[in-house]
């Protein structure tokens, strides 16, 4: 069963495998090179800072300077990461990244913590559910959103290898870490976690473990799940989504982000333009957050595992 292959090695925040990627970065490549906005600590960014002060750059609560920086680092050939949380990552200096950024297709990895509604306490002025939609958009920008703390390490040293744009979000909980650091991770390339008939299961990001969960549950109620872990949102993994919805005929897309212009909003086009399909949707259906604890913020807003699982038996009963 699931849980057997999957096990939760210890709870552990995605912020933090970027942080230590970032250090071992640091080792490998002198072109590397980090900058934050005030939030060395929450991005842990801080033993990056100690190893290589003079790589390191804090410009304050400057977010729009630090991209027009960033920008300008790479023209001498470095590799610019920056770090803040996702709704400054994005929302705040959405103007800088697309004229500094992406017009120009400059090497700039734009490194977001705090996404989504599990920032929790600090409310809808922070919890940013739009930032997939906003950077997806952008002609030539990657947008990556690993699953737990091993992906986000493996993810952030891909990125330095990607020549490129680059949109990494990670958020601020300890969510369950059960992937291995052995583990390939390739961009854009879907990780299929089990085989199932009956239905296409895709998620990303932190919805991946609880759609884990969700199809186990199923499992065992004699639903068959085939299960993927999207963590490349841009560029998608058309080839595998196509694949698994002729053998199923049915899609769930599961994702912490809003339902318009997420994950689910790039499958429904695909499955428009090449294999029409019955779809449901997990992912907050149109509204901000609030403040609450990670947990009741997922279940209040319908991204827990009875909400994957109820999308799913809804889903078959449309083929």
């Amino acid at each position: 069963m699931y849980l057997t292959k999957f096990s939760d090695s210890g709870k552990k925040d995605t912020r933090s495998g970027f942080g230590a990627a970032l250090l071992e970065l640091g080792k490998r490549n002198p072109n590397v090179v980090a900058l934050c906005a005030d939030l060395t600590g929450s991005l842990k960014m801080d033993a990056f800072q100690k190893a290589f002060p003079e790589r390191f750059f804090q410009v304050g609560i400057a977010e729009a300077n630090m991209m027009g920086i960033a920008a300008g680092l790479t023209i001498g050939g470095k590799i610019p990461f920056t770090g803040t949380f996702a709704n400054f990552s994005t929302g705040r200096v959405f103007d800088q990244i697309r004229q500094s950024i992406a017009y120009s297709h400059k090497n700039v990895k734009i490194c977001a913590s705090h996404a989504g509604l599990t920032l929790g306490e600090d409310g809808a002025t922070h919890q940013i559910l739009e930032d997939i939609g906003l950077m997806k958009m952008l002609p030539g920008m990657t947008v990556i959103n690993p699953c737990d703390y091993n992906q986000t390490y493996l993810a952030t040293l891909a990125i330095a290898e990607h020549q490129g744009p680059v949109y990494l979000r990670f958020g601020r909980p300890a969510v369950p870490n059960f992937t291995s650091l052995t583990d390939t991770f390739q961009i854009g390339k879907a990780i299929h976690l089990h085989k199932g008939n009956d239905v296409s299961l895709f998620c990303t990001g932190h919805l991946v473990w609880k759609s884990i969960v969700a199809a186990d549950a199923l499992e065992k109620e004699g639903i068959s799940v085939d299960v993927w872990n999207i963590h490349t949102i841009k560029p998608l993994d058309v080839e595998v989504i196509l694949q698994s919805v002729k053998q199923t005929g049915c899609v769930v897309s599961a994702e912490e982000h809003q339902k318009n212009g997420g994950l689910g909003d790039s499958i429904a086009q695909i499955l428009a333009e090449h294999y029409p399909a019955p779809m449901e949707y997990v992912a907050v259906n149109d509204a901000f957050g609030e403040s609450g604890t990670p947990d009741e913020l997922m279940a209040k807003y319908g991204l827990d595992v009875p909400d994957i699982i109820k999308a799913v038996k809804k889903v078959i009963q449309k083929k």
